[in-house]
């Protein structure tokens, strides 16, 4: 009898033991599995063409985003071109929180989408995990076109109202907004023909298909050295941006118009921490590497990081802004 019970004792206590490792296990099995990540393939999503500035950038960093991230990591960029960003915004704000789908998110476009309409997407859906270029808006025109300052631009417009054409990556785009600016600014009215990125805008310049494209500098100066012939009206830039010391800015030529493609990474809402902590990592080390910057260079990127805590409130900053431009001049085409 007594030995039955001592075995039945030395039993529950060894199932106790087994309950017992069995739960440190399971807790230390989430902190093994990420800090194993990434343990396979990610996707990165890009909202515009092939081509195009946003696309270039991201081909360009993703070498040094897998160094970083080490493990053998390995990064696929998806074009997801359309309205704008929306298509690549969505599809990026849908994917699962794991770490395995990230992307770039482009302002203002990102913040002005949601504010003209109803869309799967604002902001606040995505992780943010740091800005990587801050691409200053730019006018340019063929090469041998009559039009060679942003006041030659304004006479020609003023005597063909409403059909001097202007190709933009999208209605609410950074391009969008300057050409309104740039139509309120004048006293002017332009045909506005939206693309779905800035290498669609380049080919149709190029093709002699509009008459002007509203861009950003690092995009044109990118075509230039690719042979197509160009010329820069001026840059939307407070001061001259180094990449292109030549070029004026709008307000050296009388018009108070400053304004920017900001190119972030960003991923799905909810990263577990240590996933996001280990990608935001990555990507301001790669940002900070001298080989990235002088490829970056190369193409013409006006590189300009920014960790995730300042991006967040950079973002706030300007989403409040673009609400109010939003009261004053509504930019869709309505």
């Amino acid at each position: 009898m007594n030995n039955n019970m001592t075995r039945d004792k030395n039993i529950g206590l060894n199932l106790r033991r087994l309950l017992v490792l069995g739960s440190a296990a399971l807790a230390l099995l989430p902190l093994a599995a990420r800090a194993a990540y990434p343990e396979q393939p990610i996707n990165m999503i890009v909202a515009y063409g092939p081509g195009g500035g946003t696309d270039i950038i991201a081909r360009v960093i993703v070498p040094y985003l897998e160094k970083y991230l080490g493990d053998g990591a390995r990064i696929t960029v998806l074009n997801r071109p359309g309205a704008g960003g929306a298509i690549g915004f969505s599809a990026l704000a849908a994917a699962p929180a794991d770490g395995y789908t990230i992307g770039f998110v482009n302002t203002p476009n990102l913040l002005t989408l949601p504010i003209e309409r109803k869309t799967a997407f604002s902001w606040q859906s995505f992780d943010l995990l740091g800005s990587i270029v801050d691409d200053p808006g730019d006018f340019a025109v063929p090469a041998d076109s009559p039009v060679k300052t942003l006041k030659d631009l304004i006479a020609h417009a003023k005597a063909h109202p409403g059909t001097v054409t202007v190709g933009t990556t999208g209605v609410g785009s950074d391009d969008h907004l300057a050409l309104l600016s740039f139509e309120r600014a004048a006293g002017v009215k332009m045909n506005h023909i939206p693309f779905k990125g800035g290498a669609e805008v380049l080919a149709a310049l190029a093709g002699k298909q509009i008459a002007v494209g509203a861009i950003n500098v690092g995009e044109v100066l990118q075509a230039v050295k690719g042979g197509t012939p160009l010329r820069h009206l001026g840059q939307m830039s407070v001061n001259r941006t180094a990449l292109a010391p030549d070029v004026p800015t709008f307000r050296e030529q009388g018009l108070d118009i400053v304004l920017a493609s900001l190119r972030s990474i960003a991923a799905p809402k909810g990263l577990p921490p240590a996933v996001r902590e280990k990608l935001a990592v990555a990507v301001e080390k790669a940002a900070a590497d001298p080989k990235f910057q002088a490829q970056a260079a190369s193409y013409f990127a006006p590189l300009r990081y920014m960790p995730p805590a300042r991006l967040e409130a950079d973002m706030r900053e300007a989403e409040a802004q673009f609400r109010q431009l939003w009261k004053e001049i509504p930019w869709t085409d309505k």
